[in-house]
């Protein structure tokens, strides 16, 4: 698959086929993670992956789903995630480290979505309850939680028409306004307001 394609693809899936990841798949976005740059080269990110079936239940009960399209955007039994990665900060942090999440997660996210797989990146996690049930000690931080699975839904994108919340049709596809590039992209200068034609023409 095209890179540019697979970024442009790459949506958010809160719906899952069952189907298992195998883990070699895993250990491949683990590792696309760990070649993601690093501020200074301190690598202070692990993680922890979890697609033992007798586990998932104790990751997915810590965390807290859409909330623009709940409570029909929950994933229900036979629609969960078979597999997660739990980011976790364990080395030295530095002014950076938020850049080395976002890059590392990046990561694993298009990576995911390379091989088909859809994701949903979360920051709103009991992390309290996760590090109890997963034996993290206190001194490592949970920064997010990574949702894997085959998708059992459809999510596209769609240019913002004056609102930026997502929705689901009557076809229940998830769409996701982004903002038009004319209205984000400046050349050469930073436009205060209005529509820079010069994107237009490149």
């Amino acid at each position: 698959m095209d890179f540019m394609n697979i970024v442009k693809g790459r949506r958010t899936i809160r719906k899952y086929k069952q189907d298992r990841i195998d883990a070699t798949i895993l250990r491949d976005l683990v590792d696309g993670a760990r070649l993601a740059p690093s501020a200074a080269n301190l690598q202070p990110l692990e993680y922890l992956v979890v697609d033992d079936p007798a586990l998932l239940d104790k990751v997915f009960n810590t965390l807290s789903w859409a909330g623009y399209i709940r409570p029909e955007g929950d994933p229900k039994e036979g629609e969960r995630p078979v597999a997660y990665i739990v980011v976790l900060v364990t080395g030295q942090t530095g002014a950076y480290t938020n850049h080395d999440i976002g890059a590392a997660v990046q990561n694993i996210l298009l990576g995911a979505w390379g091989y088909g797989i859809g994701s949903c990146w979360f920051g709103s996690v009991k992390r309290d309850r996760l590090a109890q049930d997963f034996s993290i000690p206190e001194n490592v931080k949970i920064d997010s939680v990574i949702a894997l699975g085959y998708p059992a839904e459809k999510s596209v994108w769609e240019e913002e028409k004056g609102s930026i919340k997502y929705y689901k049709d009557k076809d229940n596809i998830l769409h996701v306004p982004k903002r038009r590039l004319e209205d984000i992209s400046h050349w050469n200068e930073l436009r205060s307001s209005g529509k820079d034609e010069s994107i237009d023409k490149r």
